[in-house]
């Protein structure tokens, strides 16, 4: 279940950027791509950036993903912990209850079923409050995405920015001249480390 989590995180964070980058008109690259100004005047200032590789050597985003996980594994781990005890409590009451007395039986059985309901409302609770989580820092994601390349491109006199990620149909070739990958990579790493100190 926490690797079909964590997939799941990763493939919406995924998604996210790539509506982000999208609506941005971005597209990315691989980082062996060196670009010539020549080409991209020639192409009308075009670029794109690779997302794969992107969200694979973004610093930020690696530390979000992994703020994600850990969060995730201590949201399963809380709701793991709290069914054991439950279950704990109704393994109890079965070996006991044959030496209670019906009033006792029935205040037991009751107390177990508010207790599992209790329970049941608190897994829904934390599993939303984790996914406004996810929620919150993607969209705190996108934004510093967004933020950087519409910058970046205005700094370069880029008009239009593509985003390009295998086996998205949108793009199918972009001349290697035209990726701005590593220096966008490059960038926002830097401009991460320093928010980080």
């Amino acid at each position: 279940m926490k690797t079909r989590a964590s997939f799941l995180t990763k493939l919406t964070l995924g998604l996210v950027v790539a509506g982000s980058l999208a609506a941005c008109n971005q597209n990315k690259t691989s980082d062996k791509s060196t670009t010539s100004a020549a080409t991209v005047a020639a192409a009308g200032s075009i670029v794109y950036i690779n997302q794969d590789t992107l969200l694979a050597k973004y610093d930020y985003f690696k530390d979000m993903s992994k703020r994600l996980d850990d969060k995730n594994k201590a949201a399963q781990n809380d709701v793991g912990v709290r069914q054991q005890a439950i279950q704990r409590e109704v393994v109890d009451y079965q070996k006991e209850q044959n030496t209670m007395s019906a009033d006792q039986r029935a205040s037991t059985e009751q107390r177990l079923s508010r207790e599992g309901q209790d329970f049941q409302s608190y897994k829904q609770n934390a599993g939303a409050q984790l996914q406004t989580e996810v929620s919150a820092e993607q969209n705190k994601f996108f934004d510093k995405v967004s933020d950087f390349v519409k910058q970046y491109a205005k700094d370069k006199g880029y008009k239009l920015v593509l985003t390009y990620q295998k086996g998205n149909a949108t793009v199918l070739y972009g001349d290697p001249g035209l990726d701005v990958t590593a220096d966008v990579i490059k960038k926002l790493n830097d401009a991460y480390a320093k928010e980080k100190k």
